[in-house]
C-alpha cells in the first residue's frame, strides 16, 4: 500500500466511524472535549427528569457512539446539584396511564433499549453523581460502567413506591452484580434511598467527591480512559458485559480470543517499545 493511499478504505469509515462532536440534542446538554462525551440531564429546577423525548434521544446518542471515533470515553451527569429525579411526573406517568398494553410495552421498550444502548457502546460509561438520584436516574447510574458520587447522593429505585415491579430497565440483573443479591433485593423491594457512604460501602460507587469537585474528578477519570488504549478497553467492556452468561471454560476462551486481537493492535506494539525505552506510551487506540 502506497503511503498516500487510505489505511481503511473510504466506504469502510463513512459507514461505520462518525464524529459525534457536532452531534446536535434538544433535551440535555451534550459536549466533547479531549476524547471525552458529557451527557449533562439540564432540567435542575425538576432536578433533571426525564421525557419521552429524553429517553429516546438518549437512547439514540448512545447507539451512534458504538461508531463514534472522536469519542473514547463518557460522563453523564446532572445540572444543579442532583443527578436524575427519574421519569416526568406530569411528562411521562400521567400520560401512561392512558395507555393500553402495546403502547406501555413501546415505551418499556424504548427505556430498557437506553440500557442496552449503554451497555453496547464500547466507550466506558462514567456516572457523576450527587443529589437526587431516582428511578430512571438510579437505572442510568447503574448502567455506567463506573460511579463516582458524593456523601450527599441519595440513589433509589423508587419503582416499588409507585406500585410497579422492581425489575425494570435491567435491574434485577444489574443491580446484583454491582453490590449482591440480598443487598440489592433490599433497595428493589422496599424503593428506599441509598446514601453515598452506604454506597461505596456496598460497591455501587467507585469514590465519593466533594460536590464541588465531582465532575471535575469524573471527567478526569474519563480523560484517562479516552487517551488509553482505547480498543483494549472496548474489548474489556465487551467481555465484562458477555461472560455474565458464560461459564468458566468459555468465558476462558473468549478471553483467550480477545486478548488475541489485541495483541495485533499497534498499541500492544507502542507500550513495548515504550517500556523498552522507559517512557510512558502514547496510545491511538489501533
Amino acid at each position: 500500500m502506497s503511503a498516500d493511499q487510505p489505511r481503511v478504505h473510504p466506504a469502510l469509515v463513512a459507514g461505520n466511524r462518525i464524529r459525534l462532536s457536532g452531534y446536535e440534542v434538544r433535551h440535555f446538554r451534550w459536549t466533547v472535549h479531549e476524547r471525552v462525551g458529557t451527557v449533562m440531564l439540564d432540567r435542575p429546577q425538576r432536578k433533571n427528569p426525564l421525557t419521552f423525548d429524553a429517553y429516546a434521544e438518549l437512547r439514540d446518542l448512545f447507539g451512534r457512539l458504538r461508531h463514534a471515533e472522536d469519542v473514547q470515553a463518557v460522563v453523564v451527569t446532572g445540572a444543579g446539584g442532583n443527578f436524575c429525579s427519574g421519569g416526568d411526573v406530569h411528562e411521562i406517568i400521567g400520560p401512561l396511564l392512558r395507555l393500553k398494553a402495546p403502547e406501555l410495552l413501546m415505551f418499556t421498550r424504548m427505556t430498557g433499549d437506553l440500557v442496552k444502548a449503554m451497555r453496547h457502546c464500547p466507550q466506558p460509561i462514567v456516572a457523576a453523581v450527587d443529589g437526587v438520584c431516582a428511578g430512571a436516574g438510579a437505572i442510568i447510574a447503574m448502567a455506567s460502567d463506573l460511579r463516582y458520587g458524593t456523601a450527599r447522593s441519595r440513589t433509589a429505585f423508587l419503582f416499588n413506591r409507585v406500585g410497579l415491579a422492581g425489575c425494570d430497565m435491567g435491574a434485577c440483573a444489574l443491580l446484583p452484580r454491582i453490590i449482591g443479591q440480598g443487598r440489592a433485593s433490599e433497595l428493589l423491594y422496599t424503593g428506599r434511598a441509598m446514601g453515598g457512604e452506604e454506597g461505596l460501602q456496598w460497591g455501587f460507587f467507585n469514590r465519593l467527591c466533594e460536590p464541588e469537585q465531582l465532575l471535575e474528578q469524573a471527567q478526569a477519570l474519563a480523560h484517562e480512559l479516552a487517551h488509553g488504549p482505547t480498543f483494549a478497553n472496548g474489548l474489556t467492556k465487551a467481555m465484562l458485559h458477555q461472560e455474565w452468561d458464560m461459564g468458566i471454560d468459555q468465558a476462558i476462551e473468549a478471553e483467550a480470543q480477545a486478548q488475541a486481537l489485541c495483541m495485533l493492535t499497534e498499541d500492544f506494539s507502542r507500550a513495548y517499545h515504550a517500556f523498552v525505552e522507559k517512557r510512558r506510551p502514547t496510545f491511538e487506540g489501533n
